[in-house]
């Protein structure tokens, strides 16, 4: 069955919601983690952990991306500068369904995506959030059982993943962008909240209080220094602040990120190494990769090179979208300003600022800060 006729295994009208359309199924949201919070495997080849190498490169899961999608994609950069593809993954089994509720049917989702560009000497990187119910033209997709779906018209952009898995969602985005993703990064319920207490938590500033039931997260306005669950409630809440949409959520879910780049730079490995062990167990057990770092080597030594990017360093936008008129259920891409920060990072340039004014928001920014 294509995606069009197979009904969306999400909450229907999730994301671009405005403010008439409020209501919570009450499961929890997947929150994509940058590639950096592998960053503390980085480490490990200067401890004299080398024996752990065979155990931890066993966590980690890898897709062959090369091998599914052929030679029919967009060229390489030729600068140094890369492309990632983040995904975060609602995966409905295991300790995923304690997390997220609903039913234990074996199934995944990718509820928050984001397109990581890490400019020429790996200083400074834009990150794009893409909706997931953006509606977007899906193109051909042979999923992992090796069932071909054909392309789809005016489909929401994360039935891509639920119908062809990561390599279809890699397609749909090199389709969308004209752009290549180098590298491919997935992660998932459990891995994030057990990776958040193992980091001692994350610090955060709200400027406001946030109160919903439905995601059961409680913050007075101030600062906090948040636990794996309470950083799950903090990126899947859209009720507390902003308009209710999926829209606002982003905007939380990119500060976060931030608060998180900073900690996991920060953080203290060096004094103890069974917190390195076991954030390196967290982390590579928690991940999904390309097959190009689909091990522990190749991990650290990809990681090693981000190393560098701090927080202030990185531009988060979200793809330029408007409320579909026919359902504000819905959001359909502004093509004009997407077009220019597809432009923008082909080119390895910063994203223009007239891309991202106007634009549909949520109405949520500036709610929480890392602190």
């Amino acid at each position: 069955m294509t995606a069009e006729s197979t009904p969306e295994p999400g909450i229907p009208g999730e994301a671009g919601r405005g403010p008439r359309h409020r209501r919570e199924r009450g499961r929890r949201k997947g929150l994509l983690v940058m590639a950096w919070t592998a960053a503390g495997i980085v480490i490990l080849g200067g401890t004299g952990a080398g024996y752990l190498y065979f155990k931890l490169n066993g966590n980690i899961r890898s897709v062959d991306l090369n091998q599914a999608l052929g030679t029919d994609r967009p060229g390489k950069a030729d600068n140094g500068s890369e492309n990632i593809l983040v995904l975060g993954s609602d995966t409905r089994s295991g300790a995923n369904r304690r997390l997220g509720g609903g039913t234990d049917d074996g199934s995944a989702r990718s509820d928050t995506a984001m397109i990581v560009h890490v400019y020429e000497g790996h200083k400074k990187a834009a990150v794009v959030s893409v909706p997931r119910d953006t509606l977007i033209d899906r193109p051909e997709c042979t999923d992992t059982r090796g069932v071909t779906h054909d392309a789809a018209h005016g489909v929401m952009f994360n039935s891509a993943y639920s119908t062809g898995g990561a390599a279809c969602a890699v397609k749909t985005v090199e389709s969308m962008s004209g752009i290549r993703m180098d590298h491919y990064l997935e992660v998932d319920f459990a891995g994030f909240e057990k990776l958040i207490d193992e980091l001692g938590g994350v610090e955060v500033t709200t400027t406001r209080a946030i109160d919903d039931p439905d995601s059961h997260l409680e913050l007075a306005a101030g600062t906090h220094t948040l636990t794996g669950e309470q950083a799950l409630g903090l990126v899947r809440t859209r009720h507390g602040v902003g308009d209710g949409s999926d829209l606002g959520r982003i905007q939380l879910q990119q500060a976060f990120i931030k608060a998180l780049v900073e900690q996991v730079r920060q953080v203290g490995l060096f004094t103890s190494p069974k917190k390195l062990y076991d954030l390196a167990d967290t982390a590579t057990k928690a991940v999904t990769t390309d097959s190009d770092l689909g091990s522990v080597k190749t991990l650290m030594s990809w990681a090693a090179g981000l190393k560098g990017i701090k927080a202030s360093n990185m531009h988060m936008v979200t793809l330029p979208v408007r409320y579909d008129p026919a359902d504000p259920n819905r959001v359909v891409v502004l093509e004009t300003k997407a077009q220019q920060v597809w432009t923008a990072l082909e080119n390895d340039r910063p994203i223009p600022r007239e891309a991202t004014e106007g634009n549909a928001t949520g109405e949520a920014d500036g709610v929480v800060t890392a602190s």
